[in-house]
């Protein structure tokens, strides 16, 4: 339990395309908020389309931290979102304003909630250049399936297209005999560092939060996603984040002719599906989580009064 010294916080996660933007601005305004970006693309600056990034006018002035600030040639992990994030719930809350977490990358959400320390990694510049000429070479799924053996539980918490997460578990391993899911445990904080609670969006109904993607991937297309993709795909040495991203890979077979741009489209789609759906999988592990259902209840409304119960406890 945490001490009830400690800021309060609320979190908005679930699954993308799922509102988390327009309900976490209604909320802020409500309450007197100020958004923490918790989604790991959106930090990057001029990944907008592909990414969902909030638009200034969907902000509709509430502060927004963590988001639109990093060069995409730059590598940013969960101890840099929990270094990063940490102090800004603590200035906000101590301006007596109310922090909001929000974002689809559960793994940031629930490693600031729960007060993970991530200690220096132990690197080896030979052992991480070796990993990273073999995904280079194309040959990811070999390194996904070797962590699969040797560190089967955190294999299953990562998608085999996030190589640099990959890499990190198996340099680790081989640096220092540690599993990474076992790094993970032991450094959960013995007591939460804030007083928080977790609002998850969904559909009851599978069907409508597809349907709600496929109509975002047919806006990105109209907004131009290609252009970002595109830049994307010409700078792919050097923005290695960006470029396992979904939203952006599955267009590059048809920048290389390989592919027509409907079949591209059509992969996304499904790709982002199966994230949707990891996505679920993450959140529905944190008990605390409330979660709340578009298709079945005016979302806004009752989280207002959940928000509201928790600041009165």
């Amino acid at each position: 339990m945490a001490d009830l010294s400690e800021p309060r916080v609320i979190a908005v996660g679930g699954p993308t395309a799922s509102g988390k933007t327009a309900l976490s601005v209604a909320l802020a305004k409500t309450f007197d908020g100020e958004i923490i970006n918790a989604d790991s693309m959106q930090l990057y600056k001029g990944l907008d389309i592909g990414t969902a990034k909030s638009s200034p006018e969907e902000q509709q002035g509430i502060p927004h931290h963590l988001l639109d600030f990093l060069p995409p040639e730059t590598a940013y992990s969960v101890a840099d979102f929990t270094a990063a994030a940490d102090p800004l719930i603590r200035e906000i809350s101590g301006r007596g304003r109310l922090p909001f977490v929000v974002g689809g990358t559960g793994l940031y959400i629930t490693s600031l909630l729960n007060g993970m320390s991530f200690a220096p990694e132990k690197t080896d510049p030979a052992i991480r250049a070796r990993l990273q000429a073999q995904a280079d070479a194309g040959d990811g799924a070999a390194l996904y399936a070797r962590l699969q053996q040797i560190d089967p539980d955190y294999a299953a918490l990562v998608h085999p297209n996030n190589l640099p997460r990959v890499i990190r578990a198996l340099e680790l391993y081989e640096s220092t005999g540690r599993r990474m899911s076992a790094e993970r445990v032991n450094a959960r904080a013995a007591r939460p560092p804030y007083r928080s609670l977790c609002l998850c969006l969904t559909c009851r109904d599978r069907a409508v939060l597809y349907d709600r993607i496929a109509r975002r991937v047919d806006a990105m297309i109209e907004n131009g996603v290609l252009d970002e993709a595109r830049r994307v795909y010409e700078h792919r040495e050097t923005y290695r984040t960006a470029t396992q991203a979904i939203g952006y890979k599955e267009f590059f077979p048809y920048f290389a002719g390989e592919q027509s741009l409907a079949d591209c489209t059509e992969k996304l789609k499904q790709a982002t599906r199966n994230y949707a759906k990891r996505q679920l999988t993450w959140f529905r592990r944190q008990n605390e989580a409330v979660w709340l259902y578009l298709d079945e209840e005016d979302v806004t409304a009752r989280a207002c009064a959940l928000v509201r119960e928790f600041l009165q406890q």
